[in-house]
């Protein structure tokens, strides 16, 4: 009975995703993509393959742990509250957020130097979904898919902290190995998703009490019910008089001579 109200995609998609990336993971244990193969090398041609499996390779264990909760999270919110425009969205998203990071230019932030590497993960995708659901819900200003948007916001929201070099942050010892440009491609994408796609979908449900001018007596039950119940108070009212159409025609007769 749960279970029957919500898409059955909702649960379908994450799994399929999360079948998807640990599949890769295993082929990555046994040998398969090894070295920059699969991965998103910017600015470089051979690193644009990495667009489309790059999302699905992770360097570790943790790796991959790491982006297998929030992912399959975010993807059942997707396709929960936004079934009509949800695989639009995944798809746009997934290519449109590898071909950004495979654009910006792979700067050391500390010492301006170009520092080519190969970036694996499905963290830019996971920005994408929860920047694009976060600004959605604000886009659309719609009460239920703003719930939403909080909600990704109070668990989600100190992701934002991500789109910045770790660098700014801390004293490290030698340059992180976390893709600060995949972050940043993520929300950006999923930011501007949002805005062109925001009068798509579910269209907002306007209730009668959003309109203060609007009355009608049929939509008013006490006062129906007042008329049932008391028919005598209503006898002695004036009553419209009912209009005969012959003498419409008089009229437009004398009219005429």
């Amino acid at each position: 009975m749960f279970l029957k109200t919500f898409h059955l995609r909702s649960f379908l998609v994450p799994i399929a995703m999360l079948a998807l990336m640990w599949s890769f993971f295993l082929l990555q244990t046994l040998g398969f993509f090894g070295g920059c193969n699969g991965a998103i090398i910017p600015l470089v041609p051979e690193g644009l393959s990495g667009v489309i499996f790059a999302p699905l390779l992770h360097g570790s264990l943790d790796h991959i742990l790491g982006n297998s909760m929030p992912i399959s999270i975010l993807l059942f919110l997707l396709f929960e509250f936004y079934p009509k425009i949800a695989f639009k969205i995944f798809m746009i998203g997934w290519i449109a957020c590898g071909l950004l990071v495979w654009m910006l230019p792979p700067i050391d932030i500390t010492t301006g130097q170009w520092n080519y590497s190969c970036i694996i993960g499905a963290s830019g995708l996971v920005y994408m979904l929860a920047f694009f659901i976060f600004f959605s819900g604000v886009f659309r200003w719609n009460m239920k898919l703003l719930t939403v948007s909080l909600v990704v916001a109070l668990y989600y929201g100190s992701l934002i902290w991500g789109i910045f070099p770790e660098e700014f942050f801390s004293n490290l010892s030698e340059p992180s190995r976390i893709s600060w440009q995949s972050h940043l491609a993520g929300s950006i994408t999923g930011i501007i998703l949002a805005l062109i796609f925001r009068k798509q979908g579910d269209k907002k449900i306007k209730y009668i009490w959003e309109y203060p001018e609007y009355y009608n007596e049929r939509d008013d039950k006490m006062w129906q019910e007042y008329i049932v119940n008391h028919p005598e108070d209503f006898d002695e009212l004036p009553q419209l008089k009912q209009h005969n159409i012959w003498e419409y025609l008089d009229e437009i007769r004398k009219n005429e001579k």
